[in-house]
């Protein structure tokens, strides 16, 4: 995959996502996500709609964030304190518990909030739809896999984003798979070779007469 046409496509002027240039913490994020998605496997367009969940619920820092509000505010929520973190915003304890977390907060670390977007994605953890409902073979409702997260919330404009990211991935020719590491063979000195065995005066006198 050729990450810098990734990133030219999301900067053109018509992309749509991001205006015409990314921050250091969107790069990061985006970077993260394609990595995982790599070491996962995962198809080309399952990817572009993760992306576009991922841009639109942190509020296009593609950053893990906390659900915005004052403490007062969050506190007036009924699933405080396991307000919505992550690349998706997940609430509730019994939800933050499904991907491994223990304690409010945890779902802001990197390995959490990509376990939790990949997974609860791809597996139905957050709603019992996932991206095989609605994106498999020829078959791609970018519209209707808002349902994987959150109903119909805005899902004619993540489905926008989702097309704008997977002409990025396709200009990138992602591939579904982590690349493979160049082996280079580990080059070994040649031995020297041993020495000839000393010779006696009368082995070197015959050694000449019979050369």
């Amino acid at each position: 995959m050729d990450r810098s046409k990734f990133y030219a496509a999301l900067r053109a002027r018509s992309s749509g996502v991001f205006g015409t240039s990314l921050t250091k913490g969107q790069v990061d994020g985006a970077e993260r996500i394609l990595d995982e998605a790599q070491r996962r496997g995962t198809p080309l367009r399952h990817l572009a709609y993760i992306l576009s969940t991922a841009y639109h619920e942190t509020a296009h820092t593609m950053q893990p964030t906390r659900e915005k509000g004052g403490e007062k505010y969050l506190r007036s929520k009924r699933y405080y304190p396991w307000v919505g973190e992550g690349l998706v915003q997940v609430t509730w304890e019994e939800n933050h518990r499904k991907f491994g977390v223990t304690a409010p907060g945890q779902m802001m670390t990197w390995p959490i909030a990509l376990r939790a977007i990949f997974d609860g994605m791809t597996k139905g953890m957050f709603t019992g739809k996932k991206l095989d409902d609605y994106i498999v073979g020829e078959k791609c409702d970018y519209v209707g896999a808002r349902r994987i997260v959150n109903g119909t919330d805005r899902a004619a404009d993540l489905a926008g984003y989702a097309k704008t990211f997977e002409t990025a991935l396709r200009a990138a020719a992602y591939i579904a798979q982590a690349p493979q590491k160049l082996q280079i063979p580990e080059l070994k000195p040649t031995p020297a070779p041993a020495p000839e065995p000393a010779r006696g005066w009368l082995s070197r006198v015959l050694a000449r007469l019979f050369s």
